[in-house]
């Protein structure tokens, strides 16, 4: 009998997740339910990857969930992103179909295998204003204390996302997430590729979406109405192209240089992410490391079908 009631397929950026994902859900006639947290938002096309056209099989669309779903006026984060899935799993698994979720937010991977809501913390305006008097780095230090294993670091850089997460932390001190009852037992696949085809599969990547106007598109979203600011906090490209149209940065080819850096650093700390997901008790059955599309969708459909997942 299996004994999994849902199957995720987590990864890197660049490795060709969402192409090995469609072929899986063609297969096995399932929806998709994106972990990213920047294809939720409208608009953030090219930057985020959202790359709609894969969707397809010949004539056929496969479906997907939790992409285009808010607008940059909503500041998302994995607390919405928990209910939002968990409606959907719920409506899933009542109508009897395997909810497959596929993409690579740790925070969000890491929320539904460890089956846990986040509680929806209010603001504390007395802590808010003691914080106002420390500066970013001792507001950081105070962070790390608090949260020795932070991951994401690149979060130290924004004020009020520091703030915040040090509200998170002293609040769920006292307040401990509350499990559900219907859980999530997921069958957990990743993919990666060797580290130099993949640096090099996000250089050409990222060349590709300066041609197809991600600096347009970035600078379209300023022009609707949303702030620099508001642009940085999106990280990564968003945040590295809004410098460079505020005049931050001083040519393309250093916005490029400097973008595609990061973008390696950033897949190296998903992968440590991941490594992490499983020194806690996660289960990933990893795919072969190569190029081969085809090679890992075999491996994929093996290990599904070893595991009772029947087309």
């Amino acid at each position: 009998m299996n004994e999994y009631n849902a199957v995720m397929l987590l990864g890197p950026t660049a490795v060709g997740k969402t192409s090995l994902a469609v072929s899986i859900a063609d297969t096995y006639n399932w929806d998709i339910i994106s972990a990213d947290s920047r294809q939720v938002y409208k608009g953030l096309d090219i930057g985020s990857g959202k790359d709609l056209k894969e969707y397809c099989v010949g004539e056929k669309s496969i479906p997907y969930h939790l992409i285009d779903i808010t607008t940059l006026d909503e500041e998302y984060n994995v607390f919405k992103y928990q209910t939002d899935f968990y409606n959907l799993f719920d409506f899933f698994c009542d109508s009897g179909k395997i909810p497959f979720i596929v993409g690579g937010t740790g925070m969000y991977l890491d929320s539904i295998v460890r089956n846990y809501y986040f509680m929806p913390v209010p603001e504390n305006i007395e802590l808010r204003e003691y914080l106002a008097t420390k500066s970013l780095e001792e507001l950081g230090s105070m962070l790390m204390s608090l949260k020795p294993d932070l991951h994401n670091k690149s979060d130290l850089t924004i004020r009020e996302r520091v703030v915040r997460a040090i509200e998170i932390q002293l609040y769920m001190k006292d307040v401990k997430p509350v499990e559900r009852k219907q859980k999530v037992n997921a069958f957990i696949l990743g993919t990666t590729l060797p580290r130099e085809i993949l640096r090099n599969n996000i250089t050409l990547r990222l060349k590709e979406r300066f041609k197809e106007g991600m600096i347009d598109e970035v600078q379209g979203l300023h022009d609707s109405g949303y702030s620099w600011e508001r642009l940085e906090k999106l990280g990564l490209e968003y945040r590295y192209i809004s410098q460079f149209l505020e005049g931050k940065i001083d040519s393309e080819e250093e916005l490029f240089n400097s973008l595609n850096h990061a973008i390696h650093q950033f897949a190296k700390r998903q992968e440590t992410w991941f490594r992490g997901m499983e020194k806690k008790g996660a289960l990933i059955h990893w795919l072969p490391s190569v190029a081969d599309k085809e090679a890992r969708y075999n491996a994929a459909i093996e290990l599904l079908e070893t595991n009772g997942f029947k087309r």
